[in-house]
């Protein structure tokens, strides 16, 4: 895991390099090569977990020097590609110099056969050409900004593109979509010249032509539908491939840790890789003073006790909160609506003392079919449009987001709109009042991916299980995610999003992974042969912060008379005041706007 900068014909230096140190502190090289008219530069920050001699060092060049590369992240599957490339002589253990050779040897689209976490610039010396490529779930973020004057600079992180550029316009569209969907969807930033690359795509450079000429293409498949398996059958593959995973993971030459909730994922993840780890392992939870529903403290806590790993808790407080909720959204780089940043950050600062990987049981909700909204999706299906708008009024008096969200969406027959609608954050009209325009954008960024994955060909909760996985998932908790996890010097994986086990779940009818009120039934299903009853069935709490309950406090007053006595700033000439205080009110008389005050707030301090 590391950091990765570069650029054609935009100088760079150690001092914008180091803006990732904490990426990879370990060691860190920048180099140039002159290819025909164009000078580029590439540079890398090391966090040595595989190979920790100098054979694993970056930027990294093939004996003939024809191929360069500089890589962000892990490939598990190396020994497999390795095996390939028997003609190779390798000088160490690094899979870095496993893709190196085999790009060098396959092409480009080589990268399809990598199984693992990875954004990587690959340079053909030869042919005159440069690729930057990012995994197929997005696990690795990867942004780029070009200028008038045939100049291109990408980085693992906005620091070093906002160093060279100065200037910061902001994306007004971007900002409503943002405000639409919680997030920025790839190729989308608040900033008018950064654009961050899709999950599975390949941006493509001909340095014998002007750069305008950029090419993006993807790697991604839609996958198809299996009808091999009876459920027992699969739910025995899924668990051999489950381990698998994990076994894979375990890759490393340095201790790995395991970041354990008191749920099922974690738990799962962390009783394999125990299994296949010779000594105790440290596992690690967080918990909150002042709130008894978003704490598992207790639950985490017993996981550990029958998994017999070393277990530490961390409880926090809105005094924690408001220290350090400026810094986390300086760290995050992107504003977001999810409000569990901030205990990620407790949680990797107190991991870092001891160990540099952890393992997570991230990423399982999507293609298991585990948030709330699948199951509406489904009852979309299933019911007439008519009912859901008769009971609005209703779940607009209950006050919960979710009911109120569920029939302002469940009615729309178009699945883009609908889900468009699922997904929002504010409503259009909130959205105009705020900023004065309509989000015209996210829309289209969900029809993207449904016509990439042919999701028009998969019953209607399967199309969005399946964006989800490399949209909602990729820009949103994987990017704060690695932001958070990378500021401490610690890499997170994510055995979840293996490549073979998530096409195998995607190959399954749905009915496997959700059948009426029970979600992620296969995973359940598996994990009942090696976890307690009382783990497999206990109520879904996410990583949850109590910001709902903190913001109606001192922590919303404090909030509150910061933003009315703000005085001139970018903020208030993006945001309508009144309209953004009127959000906070709105909380406080009952309604659940944490994710909209987040939202906001977040901005507030990207932007101020």
């Amino acid at each position: 895991m590391c950091g990765i900068l570069g650029s054609i014909n935009w100088p760079l230096n150690e001092e914008i390099l180091n803006t990732l140190i904490h990426r990879g502190p370990d060691s860190g090289a920048l180099e140039s090569v002159v290819i025909g008219q164009n000078s580029v530069y590439l540079g890398h920050r090391r966090l040595a977990i595989v190979e920790l001699t100098e054979a694993g060092h970056q930027p990294m060049r093939t004996k003939q020097g024809d191929f360069v590369l500089v890589f962000n992240g892990e490939i598990y599957n190396h020994r497999e590609l390795r095996a390939k490339l028997p003609l190779v002589e390798f000088n160490g253990e690094s899979d870095t110099e496993t893709i190196l050779y085999y790009l060098a040897t396959f092409g480009i689209q080589g990268v399809k056969d990598f199984n693992g976490i990875f954004s990587l610039c690959f340079l053909d010396v030869v042919q005159q050409k440069m690729y930057l490529v990012r995994d197929p779930f997005g696990i690795k973020p990867l942004y780029y900004t070009q200028d008038s004057e045939d100049r291109l600079c990408f980085a693992s992180e906005l620091r070093p593109l906002h160093k060279i550029r100065q200037e910061a316009s902001l994306a007004k569209e971007n900002i409503a979509s943002l405000l639409k969907l919680r997030y920025n969807p790839a190729p989308d930033t608040i900033y008018t010249h950064i654009q961050k690359l899709r999950p599975g795509h390949i941006l493509h450079c001909d340095l014998t032509q002007p750069l305008q000429h950029l090419t993006i293409t993807t790697y991604l498949k839609p996958v198809e539908l299996s009808k091999h398996y009876s459920f027992t059958q699969a739910v025995e593959k899924y668990g051999v491939l489950f381990e698998a995973a994990v076994k894979r993971q375990l890759m490393a030459d340095v201790e790995i840790g395991s970041l354990l909730s008191g749920g099922i994922d974690s738990a799962l993840v962390t009783y394999f890789a125990q299994k296949h780890t010779p000594t105790k392992m440290k596992t690690y939870t967080i918990g909150f003073v002042d709130h008894a529903f978003a704490n598992e403290l207790e639950e985490a806590q017993r996981s550990a006790d029958f998994l017999q790993t070393e277990h530490h808790s961390l409880v926090i407080s809105a005094d924690n909160f408001q220290q350090i909720f400026e810094e986390t959204c300086k760290i995050v780089e992107e504003p977001l609506g999810t409000t569990s940043i901030l205990p990620m950050y407790y949680l990797n600062k107190a991991v870092s003392k001891d160990v540099k990987v952890v393992l997570t049981g991230q990423g399982a909700d999507e293609p298991l079919g585990g948030y709330t909204r699948y199951r509406g999706e489904m009852l979309a299906q299933r019911y007439p449009a008519f009912l859901f708008d008769l009971l609005r009024p209703v779940a607009r008096f209950s006050k919960k987001e979710s009911w109120i969200r569920a029939t302002q969406s469940l009615s729309i027959h178009d699945p883009i709109k609908r889900w468009e609608q699922i997904y929002a954050l504010f409503s259009d009209e909130e959205i105009q009042a705020l900023l004065g325009i309509q989000d015209t954008k996210s829309k289209s960024r969900i029809q993207y991916f449904y016509d990439l994955l042919a999701c028009q060909n998969k019953k209607g909760v399967e199309g969005m299980m399946t964006i989800d996985a490399r949209m909602n998932l990729a820009d949103d908790l994987l990017m704060y995610t690695d932001k958070v996890s990378m500021n401490f010097t610690v890499e997170t994986r994510v055995p979840m999003l293996d490549l073979e086990l998530v096409a195998f779940l995607e190959s399954l009818p749905v009915d496997y992974k959700i059948l009426g009120n029970q979600t992620k039934r296969i995973h359940r299903a598996f994990a009942a042969e090696v976890l307690p009853k009382e783990i497999i069935h206990r109520p879904k709490k996410g990583f949850l912060s109590p910001t709902e309950k903190w913001f109606r406090e001192d922590l919303g007053d404090y909030y509150i008379n910061l933003l009315s006595n703000t005085k001139k700033s970018v903020y208030f000439e993006l945001f309508d005041r009144k309209a953004v205080l009127q959000v906070f009110k709105e909380h406080q008389a009952g309604y659940n706007r944490e994710k909209q005050i987040f939202t906001l707030l977040s901005l507030y301090y990207l932007i101020q």
